[in-house]
């Protein structure tokens, strides 16, 4: 099987979430190999509620980093899922990564998140293969995409 190339390179932008209040979106580029592969047809939400209403407190912050480290690592090492944007704000932070198996997904995800103690994380997974919500994002998004 042929390896896919997906890009690394992301963009940040503001945006308003759904209360009006601000939420900052991290999307990444060069993922249409990916999509036009039609491998990866499902899309998995993660999503950690921290509480307050804006942006995470500084100790928070630095556990979500640390979590957003262990999920790039372990997700960059094969096509298993591809992370493809955090949204962090309104009290919460999602991850969005698009799935080839989702069986395999918990598995990998359930190994990056072994050194952490019990985090409050929120899964969802819906069957996309148009990849409305990463095409969503890119066109609220794309004047700091640059594009």
């Amino acid at each position: 099987m042929t390896r896919l190339k997906i890009g690394d390179e992301w963009w940040t932008a503001p945006a308003e979430g759904e209360n009006g209040a601000l939420v900052m979106v991290t999307g990444r580029k060069g993922v249409e190999p990916v999509i036009e592969s039609g491998r990866f047809n499902d899309r998995v939400e993660v999503t950690w509620k921290y509480g307050t209403a804006g942006m995470p407190g500084d100790e928070t912050a630095r556990l979500m980093e640390q979590v957003d480290n262990a999920l790039r690592e372990e997700f960059g090492r094969d096509a298993v899922a591809v992370l493809t944007g955090i949204y962090t704000g309104e009290g919460q932070r999602n991850w969005v990564f698009y799935v080839s198996s989702l069986q395999s997904f918990r598995y990998r995800f359930n190994h990056a998140l072994e050194p952490f103690e019990t985090l409050p994380l929120e899964i969802y997974a819906e069957h996309d293969p148009e990849w409305a919500e990463y095409r969503e994002m890119r066109s609220l998004t794309e004047i700091a995409d640059g594009e």
